[in-house]
C-alpha cells in the first residue's frame, strides 16, 4: 500500500505534467514586463527557477515567477524605449555623467 501511495505521487511532482520551462523562456536581453510588480526590465538570466530582470535605464536587479513575466508588444517597447530617451536627454541637460 505504501508503493501505491509513491506511485501516485511521482506523477505530479515530476516534470513531465508541467509545461516545458525552456519553449517558454524569454531570451537573455528580452525587454519584458512583471506583471505582479508592475515594472519592465530586461531579462539578465534564469536561474533557481526564477527570471532575473534589471532596470532599463539602470538600478537593482528583481526577480519574478516566470508565469508572471511577459514579453512587450510593440506599442509597449516603444513607449518603453521614449521613457529611456527622455531619462538619458533630462540627465545629459543637468550635466549628469550616464
Amino acid at each position: 500500500m505504501n508503493s501505491e501511495k509513491r506511485r501516485e505521487a511521482a506523477p505530479a511532482s515530476s516534470r513531465a505534467g508541467r509545461p516545458d520551462l525552456e519553449a517558454t523562456r524569454l531570451p537573455v536581453g528580452e525587454l519584458a514586463r512583471d506583471v505582479r510588480q508592475e515594472r519592465c526590465g530586461i531579462v539578465m538570466d534564469h536561474q533557481d527557477g526564477l527570471v532575473w530582470l534589471r532596470p532599463e535605464r539602470g538600478g537593482t536587479e528583481w526577480t519574478a515567477v516566470p508565469g508572471e513575466v511577459q514579453p512587450l508588444n510593440v506599442h509597449e517597447r516603444a513607449e518603453e524605449l521614449m521613457r529611456t530617451r527622455l531619462t538619458r536627454a533630462n540627465a545629459r541637460s543637468r550635466g549628469e555623467v550616464l
